[in-house]
């Protein structure tokens, strides 16, 4: 399955959860986290806006968000098993219900009819719309629903639905979490590296499983080193690999995963969320560097301080803007075709120039959009996460509180 790196992500996938994961020794919000978080969620918004290639290698942004959300994850499983995993589920579903709602609603008033639909047609298809209460499976939507004169393209049902992939993958992780980490406590290197042979087997075309059990396995499998990687950071296991090696092994795997790449290029060259095993290897070297060299922040250091509201909101609202960024985009061409109406852009000069500025238009468009959902139905995510609920978490609370606290307004 073609993965938009994602997330959602998951943020978007991000990953689900608004908290950062940290070593047990330093508990609290690790902002180095933080951050690696809200650049993938970045990296995924440009990425199916822009659909460039390269991101893929860039920033794998979903293998980053699945290391996190794995980190996170072993952190909590101090507590009993069935409550985590429970608590997981709990944050999760809710944002996912809203959006289900608002999609599945459009669907059936843009004419599309579960039931006689040739994909999904029959009791199955019916059946199968249980995925957007409960994602364990792939949720049915049709390829082209509408009209040409619609506001939408008329394939924004499978843009919109596209991101859910990665919710079905994080409840395939949480749920094999408690055995996973206990395997990878007793055997860590065999855990840690049998999802990249997995992958091997079912993500080359050696051992083929049909429909979309194939596409799960083989995303459990793309991305599974990378939510082990997680436990390993959790545990510290990382740190007692000396950075050579470690920095080393990890640029060989993902040497590995360009070689591969090269002689498997997909309809969209290198991309690598059409190329499983070259994801996975590279995703996971990737994942390794940057959580070898950890640095572990309390704050957002320097100049990147300036960013630390942003920080803190995309993290607090990681599913909201992971499940609606795909939807949001889409929604800025009617927004932007508007202007083809105004009276200054009736000439073919400016109309041409509107048209070779089209995607930067969409760019500056679906930010201001991501906000007018997160105030919109982002406080679910508090609510599911019993919290209560906020507008805009932005964290600017707190930043005054310590300001206070430390004696005023400046630093040190």
């Amino acid at each position: 399955m073609s993965a938009p790196a994602a997330p959602p992500a998951p943020a978007g996938p991000s990953e689900p959860e608004a908290a950062a994961p940290s070593a047990p020794t330093k508990p609290g919000r690790d902002r180095y986290l933080d951050l690696l978080r809200s650049v993938a969620l970045v990296r995924v918004v440009v990425y199916h806006l822009f659909g460039w290639a390269w991101l893929s290698v860039l920033f794998p942004s979903m293998g980053v968000m699945f290391a996190l959300a794995g980190s996170l994850m072993a952190r909590s499983l101090k507590r009993p098993a069935l409550g985590v995993v429970r608590g997981r589920v709990r944050r999760l579903l809710p944002p996912l219900w809203i959006f289900s709602a608002v999609v599945v609603t459009m669907m059936f008033a843009n004419g599309w009819n579960v039931v006689d639909d040739p994909d999904h047609g029959g009791t199955l298809g019916v059946v199968g719309l249980l995925n957007y209460v409960f994602p364990l499976g792939a949720p049915p939507f049709p390829w082209s629903v509408g009209s040409q004169s619609g506001l939408l393209e008329q394939t924004w049902a499978v843009q919109a639905a596209g991101p859910l992939w990665y919710l079905r993958a994080y409840l395939w992780f949480v749920f094999a979490s408690p055995l996973l980490l206990w395997l990878f406590r007793r055997a860590p290197w065999p855990t840690l590296l049998a999802p990249l042979g997995l992958t091997a087997v079912v993500g080359t075309g050696l051992v083929t499983i049909p429909g979309e059990t194939g596409n799960a396995v083989t995303d459990f499998a793309v991305y599974g080193s990378c939510w082990v990687l997680g436990f390993a950071h959790n545990d510290g296991l990382l740190k007692r690999i000396p950075r050579y090696a470690a920095v080393s092994g990890a640029s060989l795997v993902m040497a590995f995963g360009l070689w591969w790449a090269s002689g498997h290029l997909g309809p969209d060259g290198w991309d690598l969320n059409d190329i499983p095993l070259a994801q996975a290897a590279w995703s996971f070297g990737f994942v390794v560097i940057l959580l070898q060299y950890s640095p572990s922040w309390r704050e957002l250091p320097g100049r990147l301080a300036r960013w630390d509201r942003l920080v803190t909101l995309s993290n607090n609202r990681a599913v909201t803007i992971y499940l609606w960024h795909n939807l949001l985009i889409l929604a800025t061409v009617p927004l932007i075709d508007l202007a083809y109406d105004l009276p200054f852009m009736q000439s073919e000069r400016a109309t041409a120039a509107l048209d070779a500025a089209y995607p930067l238009w969409m760019f500056a468009l679906v930010w201001p959009l991501i906000g007018l959902m997160i105030v919109a139905v982002g406080w679910v995510e508090d609510v599911a996460a019993r919290r209560r609920p906020r507008l805009w978490p932005n964290g600017a609370g707190r930043a005054a509180a310590r300001r206070t606290a430390s004696g005023g307004g400046h630093r040190g």
